[in-house]
């Protein structure tokens, strides 16, 4: 088994190292591994991708992004802009709150960090240039406040690891990400709040009571989404899966009918891009259910459980290097397949701490929003980048401090397992 382990390993690091596309990396890796261990890769391969992606629940997948997608392109975006701008403008250095409040919001009703760097940095980046703001200080608030979506229900991520895990709601799951997203989302702000006071940005014009009610307004129907979304799922009215399929209805209705933003011409090009994207994490999915099937017969879990549990039995310290090691991870591969990779490894040694299922997710998903906003693979760094005009080497020094705020997030969410569990328990979920 040792072979094996070595084969899987080394191959898919040297084919990473040589910039091979993450999902084939993975399948060849798969497949060398599975013939030194005396099994049909080709046979085998094949059968584990299709019953990877043979999951009811992997179908609110391209939902989602298809709702998300129509929501970027539909005007949601500048009116939630607006609402935040209306609350928080008031306040010195208020454009960094609005931009990381902005994001929360529409991180949370489109569910793609993705979509939240683009949509959200297209209209406040210039905006905060335009107001005096540091440009590269200002894309790195907007990369980091993006991850907030990944964590705040609906969000896809979650949805892959409740598959990944095998027995996890993910009614749950959306419930508990509630109150680490909002608490993500605070810290940053407190980042914000440090850097204007420390290089005493002016305060921006304050909004009247009519002019908050008047954003609030415009913004109600967007806002409404989430509402219709997680109060569908909690309500036993629809499942997770059923409740994308009404957010695609919401949103096509709010940018097509409503806001009249997204002409009809528009949708063949906004589907392709929904289907390519859904390709890729459905490839991704396929791909990772082979790699988790030789990982269990080489005993890879079992075997790194051993060595975590044989250096200490502190379920302190061994949470601590679970997730040192998912944030170097997280800094060369990307969310899915890390998810998909590592759920069945370290999840068992989350079980033996004593840890629920759905705070692991958390934790894991928090822990690689980090990797998102850190080179070389951030993909978030990467599209903030590209959004502002600026490079990866001058953003980088701006970031320090918001990533000092999501790993003391991180470690929050780890050691205080109220945070994650509080909802679901409440709820009985």
């Amino acid at each position: 088994m040792i072979e094996v382990i070595l084969i899987l390993v080394s191959v898919f690091a040297v084919l990473l190292f040589m910039n091979v596309p993450i999902a084939v990396a993975i399948a060849l890796a798969s497949m060398l591994a599975m013939l030194a261990d005396g099994h049909d890769p080709s046979l085998m391969v094949a059968s584990k991708m299709a019953n990877g992606i043979d999951s009811f629940a992997l179908l609110a997948i391209p939902f989602f992004i298809l709702s998300g997608l129509l929501m970027g392109k539909g005007g949601m975006a500048r009116r939630l802009m607006d609402f935040a701008a209306a609350l928080m403008g008031r306040f010195p250095g208020g454009l960094g709150y609005v931009n990381t409040f902005t994001c929360m919001l529409f991180g949370s009703i489109s569910g793609s960090a993705a979509a939240a760097v683009t949509s959200i940095g297209g209209f406040m980046l210039p905006e905060m240039k335009q107001k005096g703001y540091n440009n590269e200080f200002s894309v790195a608030i907007t990369t980091t406040a993006a991850t907030t979506g990944l964590l705040i229900p609906p969000s896809n991520i979650m949805i892959v690891y409740a598959v990944a895990s095998g027995s996890v709601s993910i009614a749950a799951m959306f419930m508990a990400g509630l109150l680490p997203g909002i608490l993500i989302g605070l810290l940053l702000m407190v980042v914000c709040y440090i850097v204007a006071t420390k290089n005493k940005l002016k305060a921006g014009d304050r909004s009247s009571f009519k002019e908050i009610l008047v954003s609030c307004k415009r913004a109600m129907l967007s806002m409404l989404l989430l509402v219709i979304v997680i109060g569908g799922i909690l309500g036993g009215v629809f499942t997770a899966t059923e409740a994308s399929a009404i957010a695609v209805a919401y949103s096509f209705l709010l940018s097509v009918v409503v806001y009249r933003e997204v002409k009809l011409a528009d949708l063949p090009d906004i589907l392709l891009q929904s289907g390519v994207t859904t390709a890729v994490i459905m490839l991704l999915i396929g791909a990772s259910a082979g790699m988790s099937w030789i990982m269990t017969i080489a005993n890879i879990p079992q075997t790194v459980s051993a060595a975590l549990l044989g250096i200490s039995d502190n379920p302190l310290v061994i949470m601590l290097m679970i997730n040192l090691l998912l944030l170097f991870v997280g800094t060369f591969m990307d969310m899915t397949p890390a998810v998909l990779i590592f759920t069945p490894i370290f999840l068992p040694i989350a079980r033996q701490l004593g840890i629920d299922d759905v705070q692991f997710g958390i934790i894991l998903i928090a822990n690689l929003c980090i990797g998102l906003c850190t080179p070389p693979v951030g993909t978030c760094l990467f599209l903030g980048c590209g959004v502002g005009k600026t490079t990866i080497a001058k953003v980088t020094p701006y970031m320090i401090p918001f990533f000092i705020a999501m790993f003391v997030g991180l470690m929050l969410i780890t050691y205080v397992s109220q945070l994650s569990m509080w909802l679901p328990n409440l709820l009985d979920l």
